[in-house]
């Protein structure tokens, strides 16, 4: 049965600026932590590296003519503080000019702007002062944004902080899996706080300064016990949430970590690092939780034989990114699986919505947005008899789309107020440790010749914003 998606659902596309811009040395711009991560043997599949990703920063009038042929209602795209302030101190006018460019391109095609400040960019020079470990890069944020804004906050009103900030501190600092490559607890929960410190003080002198909607991208990766009736599964589950999701959501929505988390981990770096007055600061009140959804897990407790490492894309060992989830382990279920063997499970996205909005931000008042859910499966590229042209059928990646936007649609049928769903990605890129190995993208970008090519995946969510109907 043909389900109707509401007028007032919000239906776009995402990129992130070190995935797509290239143009690395260009304009001021001076080297990110990924520059220098992508160039340690071993770090990126291949030895790939952003220097010229998908070329957007020359092509971005281009794109953005795309962007309006699929009829996206609105982009959301991160600026690069290795572009805008790129040693981390004095302003780069070249480097946010390109950003002003964009918006204004972006609203001549009648899109939504929709601007995260930090995708995980962290200029180099910050990090050789301690990165996220150094309370001091949350200052130095707050000038950046405050850069931004002053160029942008004229036309841009949808301010999102940060992306995944779990990303850029677990995975990061105590994985080793992303850049910076660390492999310390102590410094992973240190950047976990730093970012949560960072995102609060930056709404709070962004709305001074008169941004009108303010929030936070978060990843969520909810689990649930394998035997719900077994002790040990729901504390594996329950490590996991507060891990993983309740340590970013909780003290934001809240204004305190969970106690069950600082039982956890407390000891192990986080009690040291919290400050007098830091968790009001984090608790600024925001307009909007974005939430980023690609799977969920079910987990259980088997004590462990060895010290756990995490799959990864080359030989380079990985550390767990839990700092006290010691014997969890997850289990396949009977799904299907994307190339990148996360399983699908649209149901958990709605379930997800419904979690957060009875458990945070109904009360609240607190919009939510699905700023990220995508996937990455090969693509079949064919010649069309007729016209010659290369078509890309990407037929897992249509029934993705579909299911997922129907998840959506469950959310809000349950009475789950959801403004809009972005899918990951627009574009073909920089799939991080992954180079150009994994493609997301609606649109096929071939590295070679830098030529777009709309997917079916593309066409079928134009399709949606053309005709409102699933």
């Amino acid at each position: 049965m043909q389900r109707r998606i509401p007028t007032d659902l919000i239906l776009g596309g995402a990129t992130a600026a070190f995935q797509i811009e290239g143009a690395a040395a260009e304009d001021g711009r001076r080297p990110s932590i990924w520059d220098t991560f992508a160039r340690v043997p071993g770090a990126v599949i291949d030895g790939h590296n952003g220097d010229v990703a998908c070329d957007h920063y020359h092509r971005m009038p281009q794109d953005v003519a795309l962007m309006r042929e699929l009829g996206l209602q609105t982009y959301r795209f991160s600026t690069s503080w290795a572009r805008v302030r790129p040693e981390g101190g004095e302003p780069n006018g070249a480097g946010i000019d390109f950003y002003s460019r964009l918006v204004d391109e972006l609203l001549g095609a009648g899109i939504l702007p929709w601007l995260t400040l930090y995708h995980w960019d962290l200029p180099q020079a910050l990090e050789d002062q301690g990165g996220w470990t150094n309370r001091d890069t949350a200052h130095r944020f707050v000038d950046y944004a405050l850069t931004v804004h002053e160029t942008l906050g004229d036309r841009v009103t949808n301010w999102t902080t940060m992306n995944e900030p779990w990303c850029s501190s677990f995975l990061s600092y105590t994985a080793g899996a992303h850049a910076p490559g660390r492999q310390s607890v102590e410094a992973g929960l240190q950047a976990g706080h730093h970012l949560l410190l960072a995102h609060g003080m930056a709404v709070t002198e962004l709305r001074e300064a008169g941004a009108e909607r303010l929030g936070i991208t978060l990843n969520f990766q909810p689990a649930e016990p394998v035997d719900a009736s077994s002790a040990s599964d729901l504390e594996a589950a329950r490590r996991l949430n507060d891990q993983y999701n309740r340590f970013f959501v909780h003290p934001i929505m809240r204004g305190e970590y969970p106690e069950s988390l600082l039982a956890d981990v407390g000891h192990l770096g986080l009690d040291a690092v919290v400050q007098p007055g830091d968790l009001e600061t984090i608790a600024a009140p925001i307009d909007v939780l974005g939430v980023n959804y690609y799977h969920d897990d079910v987990v259980s407790y088997e004590p462990p034989a060895a010290p756990v490492l995490q799959d990864a894309p080359t030989d380079r060992p990985i550390a767990s990114p839990y700092p006290a989830a010691e014997g969890v382990h997850a289990h396949p279920r009977e799904l299907p699986t994307t190339n990148m063997g996360w399983e699908v499970q649209p149901a958990g996205l709605t379930k997800l919505l419904r979690h957060l909005h009875d458990e945070y931000t109904g009360e609240a008042g607190v919009e939510l947005w699905v700023t990220e859910n995508g996937a990455a499966y090969d693509d079949e590229v064919v010649t069309d008899a007729s016209t010659g042209q290369a078509r890309i059928h990407d037929v897992e990646r249509v029934e993705f789309l579909r299911a997922h936007v129907g998840a959506v649609l469950d959310a809000i049928d349950a009475g789950v107020p959801v403004k809009g769903y972005m899918y990951w990605s627009l574009l073909d890129n920089y799939e991080w440790a992954w180079g150009y190995h994994k493609r997301f993208g609606i649109v096929r970008v071939d590295y070679d010749t830098q030529e777009r090519t709309v997917k079916d995946s593309g066409l079928e969510l134009a399709r949606m914003i053309r005709e409102r109907t699933l």
